[in-house]
């Protein structure tokens, strides 16, 4: 007689050659189910296995409208729970035996066998299907990267008898801070630097948008308090989402050959001026943010730019930086920049960057880092790019 084992309380023995057979059928079912990383595909083979092979009367998955055979929410169907390694419950397995019978222990042990490995195989089916959207998100948001990094200025201008320079660093993939240098026909320069409300995606979106309107704005060369206006005027009537989405910007015009500068600022972090005897005059927002409140009127600080001086503009990613509750700060930022023994732009930048990353002692960027420096040096001074 071959060897069987006895289940405690019920009259039913599975013997040796019958164990084996069931492991064999489990295996093989396990195999399928997991043969593919498709969620309905896991559910369907669920389905066809529990009723093809077993000869049920009919299964589904409770919540999803997959079912094979007959209707199994129907009276006597019984009920198999499919939980993720947390313990959430994804789905229900529901079982109809064929004429409202009970289930033998074969049937009843290898179905709960089988929803066990369905469990672990729609987990990972879920799991796969939300890495294969995370990669094509960072996919999407690499090329939204490199194309908001392209429209940076690609070139400087040569301006003989001053330096010019700019970073950038984003807090995520895109960020919303915004620069522009634009050399106008007359010889002048134009310089904005702005920072769209907000972070990522949908910031760097509408500064976008802005650097759109700016460029289309400066090409016909209007007073900065008119442009100032315009923008404020655009932004606005873009819709309640760029509302809620406004621009502080600062706007400045430069006549090289002179050294007249006039500057505009719009809700922006104050700009810095220092003249060689280390004189500071900052120029302060003279309105609200772009886009904030209809109607607004901007007025033009102008001043000239002598040799020796140096000026920076940034957004608030270089003052708000952390070391546990202390900031850097505004106070600090003008210091570094005054006191920087470095005579170029690009080395009062570099500078700064390396203050800010000392002080904050390689903690986590929290907002984008945006900042651009002129300085003016003699007329004999070459312009480093």
């Amino acid at each position: 007689m071959a060897a069987g084992v006895q289940i405690p309380g019920n009259g039913e023995t599975i013997d040796l050659q019958q164990q084996v057979a069931r492991l064999q059928a489990l295996l093989e079912a396990s195999r399928q189910v997991h043969s593919t990383v498709r969620e309905d595909e896991v559910l369907e083979q669920v389905l066809r296995i529990v009723v093809r092979e077993l000869e049920m009367a009919g299964a589904e998955f409770s919540g999803t409208g997959l079912a094979y055979g007959a209707k199994a929410t129907a009276g006597g169907g019984l009920s198999y729970p499919l939980d993720d390694r947390d313990g959430r419950r994804m789905t229900e397995l529901l079982v109809a035996p064929p004429n409202g019978r009970e289930l033998t222990l074969y049937e009843a042990d290898f179905i709960e066998g089988l929803a066990l490995q369905a469990a672990v195989a729609l987990e990972n089916a879920r799991n796969h299907k939300r890495n294969v959207e995370f990669a094509r998100v960072q996919q999407d948001l690499d090329a939204a990267r490199n194309i908001q990094r392209s429209l940076l200025p690609q070139e400087l201008p040569l301006i003989d008898g001053y330096s010019l320079a700019f970073r950038s660093a984003t807090c995520y993939e895109v960020g919303g801070d915004y620069l522009d240098i634009v050399a106008q026909p007359d010889g002048n320069l134009l310089v904005a630097v702005a920072d769209v409300a907000g972070k990522g995606l949908a910031s760097a979106i509408v500064s976008m948008s802005f650097r759109s309107a700016f460029r289309a704005m400066a090409a016909s060369g209007p007073p900065l308090d008119e442009l100032a206006i315009r923008m404020n005027q655009h932004h606005w009537a873009e819709g309640e989402e760029h509302r809620r989405r406004y621009v502080t910007a600062i706007f400045l015009r430069l006549n090289p050959a002179t050294g007249e500068m006039e500057v505009v600022n719009a809700g922006h972090n104050p700009g810095f001026l220092v003249d060689p005897g280390g004189k500071v005059r900052q120029f302060d927002a003279a309105g609200t943010p772009l886009g904030l409140l209809p109607g607004m009127r901007y007025t033009t600080e102008k001043c000239g730019f002598t040799p020796g001086s140096r000026l920076l503009f940034y957004t608030d990613g270089l003052t708000e930086v952390f070391r546990g509750d202390e900031e850097f700060g505004p106070e600090r930022l003008l210091d570094e920049f005054s006191q920087c023994p470095e005579k170029k732009a690009d080395g009062i930048l570099d500078a700064l960057w390396a203050a800010i990353e000392k002080f904050s002692e390689g903690g986590p960027q929290g907002d984008d880092m945006t900042a651009l420096a002129l300085c003016r040096g003699s007329a004999s001074m070459e312009t480093e790019q």
